[in-house]
């Protein structure tokens, strides 16, 4: 009852207090990232090593057991390792570091050729919130990677927030030599042959530099062909004073890695493109840039490709949103009701009390 009086006797103070606890929440509400799931940090992160022939039990003990040896004396709080987990509360950005940092140190004691860990950092609100579908009625596979790769990705990896991994289906185009075995073994040579003859020749070297009146370039020698069937016409080896070109035992096509996962839009062979949020940004602003960015990345594109949206998680959480203002706003007049109705109530009673007669015996 005391909270009562006091507005009672100073309704300018809670009027004031009224509004600002308004303006402030509506400068909340728009400066704050909108989503359905809170920002959750699981201390969780994943070391992967990968090395193409290799056995998984090679893999384990020339790489995951050097590796867990040399994280447990360099990576600060950790609990223990399957996964590398991390005790609570803490820093998995600064475990992240130090996990890169000792990793790189560990490719000198390596087979040769290994290639640095892929670290990944396990996130519970980073979810997908956007699917983009590459389709096309003249345009190969490979194209169709290509495109999702190097010109789609590149440019909406600028979007705040958003996170656009390796597309999905697809081929992922390579220059491929087909050797002829036999031509091969007619003319004396062996494929390691015609892998030195292509390492060698296709570079780009530094030659010097040279000074042209008042400027200095750089002088570099190109020997790196502009057009993919030039490739055939390297020259390999001399044997019984006859040059050996590539077009003599191989031939070098525009063709595709192994494919290892397919994607089928109506029954049609096509890409899929994810992007993701960062646990910290916002589902309707990422999203809303995406939409904005796709008809200006649509125009450098063939006409030929289609880009289509998949899935959009913006839709479910607008209606989660209005479903809870919708809920709020019903809430709030119910509750100022009560608070009236009390309020009237309980000023009908205080007017009774005072004026109720009474006399004064003689």
């Amino acid at each position: 009852m005391w909270i009562v009086r006091l507005a009672l006797r100073r309704p300018y103070t809670f009027t004031v207090m009224a509004i600002l606890i308004v303006l402030m929440g509506i400068v909340t509400i728009t400066r704050m990232a909108t989503d359905i799931f809170p920002k959750i940090d699981i201390p969780v992160v994943s070391v992967i090593w990968s090395f193409p022939g290799v056995a998984p039990e090679e893999m384990e003990k020339r790489f995951v057991t050097v590796t867990e040896r040399a994280m447990t004396t360099t990576v600060n709080d950790i609990e223990h390792i399957i996964k590398v987990f991390f005790h609570e509360g803490a820093k998995v950005e600064a475990g992240v570091a130090q996990i890169t940092s000792i990793t790189q140190t560990l490719l000198r004691i390596l087979p040769p050729g290994t290639t640095p860990p892929l670290i990944l950092q396990y996130s519970a609100s980073n979810v997908p919130i956007l699917q983009l579908g590459l389709t096309s009625k003249t345009l190969s596979e490979q194209q169709l990677y290509d495109l999702g790769l190097n010109f789609i990705r590149t440019q909406l990896a600028t979007v705040q927030g958003a996170q656009v991994p390796l597309p999905y289906g697809g081929k992922s185009r390579q220059v491929m030599v087909d050797i002829d075995p036999q031509k091969l073994f007619g003319k004396g040579l062996s494929p390691a042959d015609v892998s030195t003859a292509l390492n060698a020749q296709n570079v780009i070297l530094p030659a010097g530099t040279q000074k042209i009146g008042d400027r200095e370039y750089n002088v570099r020698l190109n020997s790196s062909p502009e057009l993919l069937q030039t490739l055939n016409d390297l020259p390999i080896k001399q044997v019984n004073n006859a040059m050996v070109y590539i077009r003599d035992v191989a031939n070098v096509r525009d063709g595709f890695a192994v494919q290892t996962n397919i994607v089928a839009q109506n029954r049609v062979r096509s890409a899929l493109l994810t992007v993701l949020k960062s646990a910290s940004a916002s589902t309707l602003d990422i999203i809303s840039q995406v939409k904005a960015a796709l008809p200006r990345i649509k125009a450098t594109l063939p006409p030929e490709l289609d880009i289509t949206q998949l899935f959009d998680q913006s839709i479910f959480v607008r209606a989660a949103i209005n479903g809870v203002l919708k809920e709020g706003v019903i809430a709030a007049c119910l509750t100022a009701l009560m608070i009236l109705l009390f309020l009237g109530s309980w000023r009908s009673t205080l007017v009774v009390a005072t004026s109720i007669p009474f006399a004064i015996s003689p």
